[in-house]
This record gives structure tokens, C-alpha cells and sequence, in this order.
């Protein structure tokens, strides 16, 4: 990736939690209190200082398939994104609709949502999560075709069918309230991720075992935000692409303390929904 591009941006000094060195033995992490004696985590994180620029003037030039994230201005017809009937029947399809028409793709299936809201977690109301602030991605490129394989399946259909093509898995992420004060969202270059950085991670469910891509720290890593984000403005993340060609296939991301956020910011409140991008497979319209 040509590096000039980024350099006249702003930035800001902020500190990111990446995966400690450790041994070869993979991570895990519980999500729930594990049994006595078992660690919630069996890996160290370790902050680094690194600088995290505005990447609002360069949003144009930017694009999933080069540095694995997008910036877009696209307001939503839902009205309360609290309320899971109004997700479920507005939200999630202007959503298909929004990343099909970004990636080209043939089809696109919302399969997951998440909300986030640290006040709204802290006093225990379901659905809702704390923002992450730990360098991540949100699968594996093995977690990832296990999940589109799944949830193909729940859905009657024939994974081996509609997954011997390329095929993604893209978050759209968008405030519920803005502008965004305080734990904002900051995304790596994709580019400037090698496949060592890279470190498979077990996250422990009551139900099942999922996992995802911890990051240890480079100095080639670039990473940006999109500051005082509004409800109208959405961020596209690519978690995993099935294509071998140079493509972007995995955006690191993390919530950050921003430190030009004020004293009394407004704690965030966001959702993001998990789509499967299906470029050249047969499907439904």
C-alpha cells in the first residue's frame, strides 16, 4: 500500500490492547465466569502507545477490499434500534440492502446483532455489551466459514452450494445516539497486518466455542477512527473474505480512550450487525 496517502492526516495519541507475546498455546477466553481455578483469560494483554489518525478526509479513497473498511453516510429508517422488531423487520433488511449494493455482492444475509453500551451493560440489561477495547478480529478464516456454513444450514440451505465461491463476512456498525464521544471505534489498514500478527483465540460460550483473531503489536500497523461519529453515519468492517488474492480479508479493530474526548462525553451507544456477503454464488435475489 502506498503510505502517503495517510500522512497529512490528524491524529491522535492513543493507547490499543494488544495480545501480550505469549507460548504456542492458543489463547482462550471465557465470556462467562469460568469454573474454580480456570483463568477468564490464559493470555496477557499489553498496551501500546501508537498514534490513530482521522480518517475522515481521506474517507473517499477508502474501500473494503483495499484497507477492509469503509466509511459511508447512509441514514436509517428504524426508528428505536433497542427494539428487536424494528431491527428485525427494518433494520437488518436496509442493511442487506446497504452492503449489497457497497460490495457488488449477488446476496447478503444479516445473521448476528449486537449492541453496545457500557451504563446499559453495567446495570445488567439483556442484549446489550461493553465496548471492546482489545485489538481483535472478529473471526478466523477457519471460524469463518464455519459460521456462514451454519448459518446457511439453519436457514434449509446447501452451504456447499453457495459457499464454493467467494464469500465475506462484513460488520456495519452505526451509532444508536450521536455524535460519538467517548470509546470510539478504531480500524487497522489491512494492508499493514501480516498473517503472524494474527493469533487464533478459543472464546469460551455457555453453548459453544467460537473464535476469533487476537493481534500482537507491529510498527507497520496503521491504524484510524472517524471522529464524533453520527446515528446517519455507518463504518464497514470486513472480518473475513474467502479470497487469496491480495484482497483485504482482516480488519483488526478496537474501542479506544480517545483522549480528546470530553470530561463529560456521553458514554457510547452503538450497534453493529454481522452480515454474509455472497459475491458469485447461486441464491435468492
Amino acid at each position: 500500500m502506498d503510505m502517503r496517502w495517510d500522512e497529512p492526516l490528524t491524529r491522535v495519541t492513543a493507547t490499543l490492547n494488544y495480545l501480550a507475546p505469549m507460548s504456542a498455546k492458543p489463547p482462550v477466553v471465557y465470556t462467562f465466569e469460568p469454573p474454580p481455578g480456570v483463568p477468564w483469560r490464559t493470555a496477557e494483554l499489553e498496551p501500546r502507545t501508537v498514534a490513530v489518525r482521522d480518517a475522515r478526509p481521506a474517507a473517499a479513497r477508502l474501500s473494503l477490499d483495499a484497507q477492509g473498511f469503509a466509511f459511508l453516510h447512509a441514514p436509517t429508517a428504524a426508528g428505536d434500534l433497542y427494539d428487536d422488531a424494528v431491527v428485525r423487520s427494518v433494520y437488518l433488511p436496509e442493511t442487506e440492502r446497504l452492503v449489497r449494493a457497497v460490495t457488488g455482492a449477488a446476496r447478503v444475509v444479516a445473521f448476528d446483532y449486537n449492541r453496545r453500551s457500557a451504563p446499559r451493560a453495567a446495570a445488567g440489561e439483556g442484549g446489550v455489551k461493553e465496548p471492546v477495547k482489545r485489538v481483535h478480529n472478529d473471526f478466523t478464516a477457519a471460524s469463518g466459514r464455519e459460521r456462514a456454513r451454519a448459518e446457511l444450514e439453519a436457514r434449509g440451505e446447501d452451504p456447499a452450494a453457495l459457499l464454493c465461491g467467494r464469500f465475506a463476512i462484513v460488520n456495519l456498525w452505526r451509532p444508536i445516539r450521536g455524535p460519538v464521544e467517548e470509546s470510539p471505534l478504531a480500524v487497522c489498514d489491512a494492508g499493514t497486518i501480516e498473517p503472524g500478527d494474527l493469533v487464533a483465540t478459543s472464546l469460551v460460550y455457555r453453548d459453544r466455542v467460537g473464535e476469533v483473531y487476537s493481534v500482537t503489536f507491529s510498527p507497520r500497523h496503521r491504524w484510524f477512527f472517524f471522529p464524533r461519529m453520527e446515528r446517519d453515519e455507518v463504518l464497514l468492517i470486513k472480518c473475513c473474505d474467502s479470497a487469496e488474492d491480495g484482497t483485504a480479508r482482516f480488519t483488526a479493530h478496537t474501542a479506544f480512550d480517545d483522549p480528546g474526548s470530553p470530561p463529560d462525553a456521553t458514554p457510547r451507544e452503538s450497534i453493529e450487525v454481522r452480515t454474509l456477503v455472497l459475491f458469485d454464488s447461486p441464491g435468492r435475489p
